[in-house]
């Protein structure tokens, strides 16, 4: 049993981490601002099912901004935890381009505050969220931890890839153990309104079209979510030590000689977007009427992860075929919105 705290606890990936923390027996406290970036009722709603799984005494959830150095500070006196998974983001590629000022306070500021509070609790392990985004113009598939990462294409993925400079920072500093986690194209039931498999979904049923952008011609590693909660649960488990084959001289920038890892997570098996739209109408039953658009700024048109190393540390390996996938979100769907 481990007191484990989760950040963004009422967010899509974080609240099934919740639940498969609980599960096990572990005794978890939340935290999250339950703010409007989306449709709060729906992260009220998952809030309300992690209370429902807990067994007395095992879930305590906090209502706070991590921006808020008060904030974080009381949460670190009031508690001594065996883990931090850091999962609290904001998150969006297309709000990033209109909005930066939300990922400077949310992804740099609070994370600092994490670092901080995580070094002088002295925290056995910190496990934060990263972003396969962080790849930007890189056209090497599948994406390895060990290319470069020095071309986002997004602000979003700018401020991913600080954390984890900062998270190796701590690490070689104060020696605190810090595991990065490139997350790929997560989509399952409970997932977020402006994700790709929801807007979808909802135009589908209502009868409106989609919008296929780089006229469809995307591939993605859809990697369901409750293969991820899994990932991260083990790579929480796996404490990060330092490697000691490093080699300064020959970096890999995937771990140190400081106690510090980042790993790709995802499914290893990259779809065509249109092989996923299929899916989506297999499981609706309905035939998606179709709007061919030009690439967005900022969009990556393939992505694929190479996962050997997180399999090799925790025997990590996702399990869901993205039809599986695609159809228990539906079913969440339907019976959530009562369509």
């Amino acid at each position: 049993m481990q007191k484990v705290l989760v950040t963004g606890a009422a967010g899509f990936i974080a609240s099934h981490v919740c639940r498969k923390l609980l599960a096990r027996g572990d005794i978890v406290t939340g935290i999250d601002s339950v703010n409007s970036y989306y449709d709060p009722l729906l992260k009220e709603a998952r809030l309300a099912l992690i209370g429902k799984d807990a067994r007395q005494g095992s879930w305590n959830f906090v209502r706070g901004d991590l921006a808020d150095g008060k904030v974080v500070a009381d949460l670190f006196a009031a508690h001594k935890f065996d883990r931090v998974i850091h999962l609290a983001a904001q998150a969006g590629v297309r709000h990033s381009i209109t909005h930066p000022h939300d990922y400077v306070q949310a992804n740099i500021v609070a994370f600092t505050n994490m670092l901080e509070a995580c070094r002088h609790a002295q925290v056995p392990h910190l496990t934060y969220a990263s972003t396969s985004s962080v790849y930007g113009a890189s056209t090497a598939l599948p994406f390895s931890e060990n290319d470069g990462v020095g071309h986002p294409l997004q602000f979003y993925a700018a401020t991913k890839r600080a954390n984890e400079l900062m998270a190796h920072s701590y690490s070689h500093l104060f020696g605190l153990p810090t595991t990065g986690l490139r997350f790929f194209t997560v989509y399952g039931p409970w997932g977020r309104p402006d994700m790709a498999l929801f807007l979808f979904t909802k135009n589908m049923i209502e009868g409106k079209p989609i919008k296929l952008f780089n006229g469809g011609n995307h591939t993605r590693d859809f990697t369901y979510v409750e293969d991820i909660a899994e990932g991260v649960i083990r790579a929480s488990d796996a404490v990060a030590a330092p490697d000691p084959s490093w080699n300064p001289a020959k970096a890999d920038i995937a771990t140190s000689n400081a106690p510090y890892r980042v790993y790709n997570i995802g499914n290893s098996t990259p779809v065509p977007l249109l092989a996923y739209i299929e899916a989506i109408e297999d499981a609706l039953g309905v035939k998606a009427i179709k709007e061919y658009l030009p690439l967005q700024p900022g969009d990556v048109p393939d992505t694929c992860a190479d996962v050997s190393r997180l399999e090799a540390a925790t025997g990590y390996r996702p399990t869901t075929p993205v039809k599986t996938g695609v159809q228990a979100f539906v079913d969440w769907y339907r019976d959530y919105y009562r369509v």
